[in-house]
């Protein structure tokens, strides 16, 4: 390996960033640079080669009208950046990944901010295939590099006549949402709360819609994530909701103002429904009350069908889902988790926070009410 690709990959490794990789046809190379300097499991999330027309048909969720174009490799890197949100452990993200045909290719990488396409297209019969290849893995760090925020300068080999041509597109908060909002980006992040120096392999997540957020529900996700040592805690705000229209932008940032001025973590996403939850954030322990554990568990709202309830949440109970179930007043009696019926086969799913632990009989509804809103 050359000293400066050497250099460069010790560079991207020491930034703490996290990357998904998907290749398709070409840049290979790149993979096994990034791979063999040490480091490389802090940066490198996953690493996909959607090879055949099936396989990438799958990755996207639609068979692509052409494989080797802009629009191909950009839903590449869209798909390579939701993959990366659902992976990473809390903290910057940088998801990168290249499209090889032939004689051109695409790099493109999509992050919170920002949308990257380089496009070369390469001499006929000036090189051979893993010349090719070569020239492409160049261009492949260069873009992981550049999203990484480490200064690069590449010796691509790259003739006169074969110029890169880049386009850039920029995100703002309001675009940013806007994705979510559309189902092009899976949830948005925000980071409010003082960095955690401890290792952290999962969240800790208080779903809701926070209108308002208040005391109770600050001091509930305090007591859940003293329950799980190895979960970062986070409020999550569905932009989407099951039975109303989907929230403005305005009224997300409204709500997301809170969280900055409480200095918690908080995560906008466009799934109301926990089974999608689960597949969002693998591994990680859901906070809800007694009246909504009663609700998962209750067939009815899975069309009377208990064995669709049980698949479903057994499903999420293989991907490492737990559920911290507070006590709520449930028509007017304040029930817990040993007051419910939970299958046996879902034993270890739900958990028990103790009500001599948390108790606190304020809702936001109440709150509204008493402010007039």
């Amino acid at each position: 390996m050359e000293s400066w690709v050497r250099a460069l990959v010790e560079a991207i490794h020491s930034s703490r960033s996290q990357a998904v990789i998907y290749l398709a046809g070409g840049a290979s190379q790149a993979l096994g640079w990034l791979l063999s300097v040490p480091g490389a499991s802090s940066t490198v999330l996953e690493v996909v080669v959607p090879y055949s027309r099936a396989s990438m048909a799958q990755l996207l969720g639609k068979m692509p009208l052409q494989f080797t174009s802009k629009l191909a490799a950009e839903d590449m890197a869209r798909a390579a950046y939701n993959r990366a949100l659902k992976l990473s452990v809390p903290g910057s993200l940088a998801s990168a990944r290249p499209k090889h045909g032939d004689h051109r290719f695409y790099v493109s990488t999509w992050t919170h901010n920002c949308l990257r396409t380089s496009h070369v297209t390469l001499s006929k019969g000036l090189r051979s295939r893993e010349e090719e290849d070569k020239v492409s893995s160049y261009f492949l760090l260069k873009a992981i590099a550049d999203t990484c925020r480490v200064s690069a300068t590449i010796q691509s080999d790259i003739q006169e006549p074969e110029i890169p041509e880049e386009s850039v597109e920029q995100f703002d908060e309001d675009q940013e949402l806007q994705q979510v909002i559309d189902g092009q980006v899976c949830m948005k992040v925000y980071h409010f709360a003082a960095a955690v120096e401890k290792n952290i392999s999962r969240k800790v997540i208080l779903p809701g819609s926070f209108n308002p957020l208040h005391e109770g529900h600050l001091r509930l996700l305090e007591v859940a994530s003293s329950m799980c040592d190895d979960g970062l805690p986070f409020f999550e705000i569905s932009a989407i909701n099951a039975d109303k229209p989907a929230l403005s932008i305005a009224e997300i940032k409204r709500r997301v103002e809170q969280f900055r001025k409480a200095g918690k973590n908080v995560i906008i996403s466009n799934q109301p429904y926990f089974y999608k939850k689960a597949e969002l954030f693998p591994g990680s322990a859901f906070i809800i009350g007694a009246d909504t554990a009663a609700r998962l568990v209750n067939p009815k709202y899975y069309g009377g069908d208990y064995n669709r309830m049980l698949e479903i949440l057994l499903e999420g109970k293989s991907m490492g889902t737990t559920f911290l179930v507070g006590g709520r007043m449930i028509e007017g009696v304040f029930k817990v988790l040993d007051d419910l019926e939970i299958p046996e086969e879902l034993s270890g799913m739900f958990i028990s926070i103790p009500e001599e632990t948390f108790r606190m009989d304020i809702s936001s509804t109440e709150i509204r009410k008493r402010l007039g809103l």
